[in-house]
């Protein structure tokens, strides 16, 4: 992706728009519906406008074909984060294709990877327009797939600050397939299986499929913006223990990534079951984006 794509022309196209509505969802904050351009197609989404900001997200899709992911936005907002949601290319309101199934070769083959994550820096440049303080840091939250999205996106949009990775791979998309399909969505794998064995597995097994894999490590490892990753011990679509030997070599080389490992949770822990990684998250944000601004007056 070049950063071209970035240019005044861009921006202009992208903010020739679109027709916009304003309505008061609740007394915590705003709505507003907007439209933007990526690769050619006008994809839609929301933003949500707490009465406060400290912080902006942009919501960063999994692997599903799902519309803006309002309920989560609405909690982020209520939490004093500005958060722009769009639904998914192909999905809703936005225009393009799907590329589908959820799990296959297609829908992490590294064109879509690349595509989504045009998206979500379009998403970012569009948001930036509408922020009151251009100060405001802005992130990207997501979920799943979102952990090859977000890299690719942070290491070519300098505008991209942080970044919440709920259930994120670190490993290939080659790798996290073995494992998927080792796993076989077997809710109680964790209790017949060794980490030995789930490692021995993801890097070892014959690969169903042949396409040229993603590796997040290669964007991860030429960002220096801070990064909180939030996995579940019994997560069966993602190898979290061999994903954290990951981020604590690129730790070791002095990367600023974080994670927190919760023992009973497996890939959702983005739920609202549970409000303790959301929590963290919120925390952590607050934290970082507190860090940003005042690095930003002393410039």
């Amino acid at each position: 992706m070049s950063i071209n794509l970035f240019s005044n022309l861009f921006l202009w196209l992208a903010l020739i728009t679109l027709p916009e509505m304003v309505f008061s969802q609740s007394s915590d904050f705003t709505i507003q519906d907007v439209k933007f351009e990526s690769q050619g197609v006008i994809l839609a989404g929301s933003i949500l406008t707490p009465k406060k900001t400290f912080a902006a997200v942009v919501i960063v899709h999994g692997s599903d074909p799902v519309k803006r992911e309002m309920e989560f936005a609405k909690r982020l907002a209520k939490e004093g984060i500005t958060v722009l949601t769009y639904d998914k290319r192909g999905v809703g309101e936005s225009g393009g294709v799907y590329v589908g199934p959820s799990v296959g070769t297609n829908n992490i083959d590294t064109t879509n990877l690349e595509l989504l994550s045009h998206d979500a820096s379009a998403a970012v440049n569009t948001f930036r327009t509408y922020l009151k303080d251009k100060k405001t840091p802005i992130g990207l939250v997501g979920f799943s797939q979102a952990g090859w999205i977000i890299p690719i996106a942070a290491s070519k949009n300098p505008q991209i600050e942080f970044m919440v990775l709920f259930s994120c791979p670190t490993i290939t998309t080659l790798e996290q397939l073995r494992f998927q399909f080792y796993t076989n969505g077997n809710n109680n794998f964790w209790e017949n299986h060794t980490e030995s064995d789930a490692h021995e597995h993801t890097k070892n097994d014959p690969d169903r499929y042949q396409f040229v894999e993603t590796d997040p490590k290669i964007p991860l490892n030429t960002l220096s913006i801070p990064g909180i990753w939030l996995f579940g011990e019994k997560d069966i679509q993602i190898p979290v223990k061999l994903c954290i030997e990951q981020l604590n070599t690129m730790k070791a080389k002095g990367k600023p990534f974080e994670y927190t490992l919760f023992p009973t949770l497996g890939h959702n822990t983005a739920s609202d079951n549970t409000t303790i990684p959301f929590d963290i998250s919120i925390q952590w944000i607050k934290q970082k984006a507190l860090s940003i601004k005042k690095s930003k007056a002393s410039k």
